[in-house]
């Protein structure tokens, strides 16, 4: 447990952890990649080290250096048939692209996860898995973790996808390396790209056009990857220093894919001070400084157009619009009830305990701003988003704000606490 309270500012210079979900994705790609990679910034949190643990049970080298992580990449066909059960921990990127490769092998592999993982519906990448000739059991009828999947002989399907999902599309392009033809995969929103713009810079033959994404069987190269700061984690101080008069923040060296920079356009749209600097790209990927003025906010209305390019980052916007003046209304947000809690739930609740006016709606929540935030205890529910955010209200709140159950930070955001100390006035 920790406790925050009442500042007069955010100032300073912070770096913040890696990118999740790229951080993910260049141990899976360089995994399945010919050749050494080797990957600087990686995120050391509990999500990525089940990624690791998983492709070290699939027979893959991989050495954290310190400075880097190197991977000695195998091939398309390199992996082995694990001894054991592996595990995702709690991390549904892992379980759902993980899935995607394994449908391309030939041999038998079991998938778990922690109490959490297996409760959220894998159904979405099952099914269009088995389309492509995987077969892939489950509980509740292959909804749900731990997953039997036997792969190989997979054959390239056109798939339109009823959720605009970066785990769903990255499952089937995954799977799409081993499979005979294109893999086409439509959505109506386009959700984040980061596994395209890795597949790319790998050297596989990938085609991007209007919600369509066209994958041919391709091998895959290691290279030299640098992940950026993730936007989700700095989200967090992004919001708090925009929303209290008088903060400076300068984070460093963050990545901007615009499928992830939703944040950026409704903290604007709230009236927010922001800009970028120290433009460059890596990997596919767009890098920069993000500075941050502080001054009073309005409120905004979010809907489902924009939810693929700032889903995770609702909770702190929530705890934003609880200051900002006049109504918020988040809807299209059905997605939040199926993360590591019901965040829609989760929020309101918590929200409603310091005296914040929020109202839960069926996609969704409105909260009436400005209010007076007093203190109290808060539950996590054992998620990472949920604790930082209430962490992050409490820097608002008359009396301080206990997060119980705050160790699950450290899924995304290890050292969350002490950056917070080094830039709070």
């Amino acid at each position: 447990m920790f406790a925050t309270h009442k500042i007069h500012k955010l100032e300073g210079k912070i770096t913040i952890p890696g990118d999740k979900s790229i951080s993910h994705r260049a141990v899976m790609l360089s995994s399945i990649s010919k050749g050494t990679s080797r990957v600087s910034g990686f995120l050391r949190g509990e999500d990525c080290l089940s990624t690791i643990a998983c492709f070290q049970g699939l027979g893959i080298e991989i050495e954290d250096k310190g400075e880097e992580i190197v991977i000695d990449g195998k091939g398309l066909n390199g992996l082995k048939e694990p001894e054991n059960v592996l595990d995702a921990g709690n991390s549904g990127t892992t379980m759902r692209l993980l899935s995607g490769i394994l449908a391309g092998q030939e041999f038998l592999t079991i998938v778990t996860g922690d109490g959490s993982l297996r409760k959220r519906p894998m159904a979405r990448i099952a099914t269009p898995l088995r389309q492509m000739g995987a077969t892939i059991e489950g509980r509740d009828k292959g909804n749900l973790a731990p997953l039997v999947i036997r792969g190989g002989n997979l054959k390239a399907i056109d798939y339109a996808s009823p959720v605009s999902s970066a785990q769903v599309k990255s499952a089937i392009l995954l799977a799409g390396l081993y499979s005979e033809g294109n893999t086409i995969v439509r959505e109506e929103i386009v959700s984040r790209d980061h596994t395209e713009n890795m597949l790319t810079s790998l050297g596989a033959n990938i085609k991007r056009e209007n919600g369509v994404v066209t994958l041919e069987k391709s091998e895959l190269f290691g290279q030299d990857i640098q992940v950026p700061g993730d936007i989700s984690s700095a989200a967090f101080f992004m919001a708090a220093a925009a929303a209290i008069p008088g903060s400076h923040l300068i984070i460093e060296r963050v990545g901007l894919n615009p499928t992830r920079t939703g944040i950026i356009d409704v903290l604007k749209a709230m009236g927010a001070d922001i800009e970028i600097d120290n433009l460059f790209t890596s990997g596919g990927e767009e890098i920069g400084d993000i500075i941050v003025k502080g001054k009073k906010l309005k409120a905004t209305s979010l809907t489902k157009e924009i939810m693929p390019r700032l889903i995770d980052e609702i909770p702190v916007i929530a705890v934003i619009a609880a200051v900002a003046e006049g109504k918020t209304t988040i809807t299209g947000a059905e997605e939040l009830k199926v993360k590591e809690s019901n965040r829609i739930t989760s929020m309101v609740t918590e929200m409603k305990k310091l005296g914040i006016q929020a109202t839960e709606l069926s996609d969704g929540m409105e909260i009436e701003g400005p209010n007076e935030i007093g203190g109290g205890q808060i539950e996590s529910y054992g998620d990472h988003r949920i604790a930082m955010a209430m962490a992050i209200a409490g820097l608002f709140a008359n009396a301080p704000v206990e997060i119980q159950n705050s160790e699950c930070i450290a899924v995304s955001f290890p050292g969350f606490e002490e950056t917070l100390k080094e830039i709070a006035k």
